[in-house]
């Protein structure tokens, strides 16, 4: 083999592997917008809802600046945060997570509900308190008015029925922010119209060109609830993909995803 050959192939497999990096790159870190419009009752003028999920200590550039541009740009009536908005409970995870609260909170109303990874951590005690002063309402089993809307959160690690009917109030049932969607029957269970959720990373690596999912917790291989608005009698989700990643180090035609959610008057 001559040596313009050897150079060619090394050229090919160089040139290779870098398109993979790119495209690995790209897919972890170019973030995505998705838009849905709901006609929502008792609403007098739009309500624009940003939620954000499965952080799990990510950065989008230094102390999340890209991701809190992304957000303001969208000029939100609130800032949803479904859980997992750390990894574990780590000096640079607390340090991500509450600079970019703190951030937010300047943009609009920051909500916050836990996640299976902020209640298997021993210091989210401390953490909630830190929350609570970056100034995000944190909403675990408890419901708060805003914009006109009562918007409950529940804790990450109570998705029972019971605890879920125990915070519910009769005619305030209206927003729901869950971290775990595969619970579906319980919050509809509830009468809530709207659920907001995250927690199954939109499988984490997806078929390409198609919304099919490979794994999620709590639902196993290929399963149904990762993305998208799903309609259960009276009650829709909406499933965020979320931005970060857990025990997966890395998305496949998945990007990291903002979810915008419209709520008009219903006519």
């Amino acid at each position: 083999m001559q040596l313009w050959q050897i150079i060619l192939i090394v050229c090919g497999i160089v040139g290779g592997l870098f398109a993979v990096f790119l495209f690995l790159w790209l897919s972890n870190n170019l973030l995505e917008v998705t838009r849905y419009t709901l006609p929502f009752a008792n609403v007098k003028g739009e309500v624009k809802i940003v939620q954000l999920s499965d952080l799990h200590g990510k950065s989008f550039g230094r102390q999340n600046e890209k991701l809190v541009a992304k957000v303001k740009s969208l000029s939100p009536d609130i800032i949803a945060i479904t859980g997992d908005i750390i990894h574990v409970y780590s000096p640079k995870n607390v340090q991500t997570a509450i600079y970019t609260l703190s951030a937010l909170s300047l943009v609009a109303p920051v909500l916050f509900v836990s996640g299976n990874h902020e209640m298997r951590n021993k210091g989210y005690s401390l953490f909630k308190k830190e929350l609570i002063e970056a100034s995000a309402q944190v909403l675990d089993n408890r419901t708060v008015e805003v914009c006109g809307l009562s918007i409950t959160g529940l804790n990450g690690a109570h998705n029972k029925n019971g605890t879920l009917r125990k915070i519910t109030e009769e005619g305030k049932n209206q927003i729901l922010l869950a971290h775990m969607p595969h619970h579906i029957n319980n919050y509809a269970d509830c009468g809530y119209k709207l659920v907001l959720s995250g927690h199954a990373h939109g499988g984490q690596w997806r078929v390409p060109f198609t919304d099919i999912g490979i794994y999620a917790p709590g639902q196993g291989m290929f399963p149904k609830l990762t993305s998208g608005v799903h309609t259960f009698g009276n009650t829709k989700m909406i499933i965020s993909r979320g931005l970060g990643n857990s025990q997966f180090p890395f998305r496949l035609f998945n990007r990291p995803e903002i979810v915008e959610v419209v709520l008009t008057p219903q006519k």
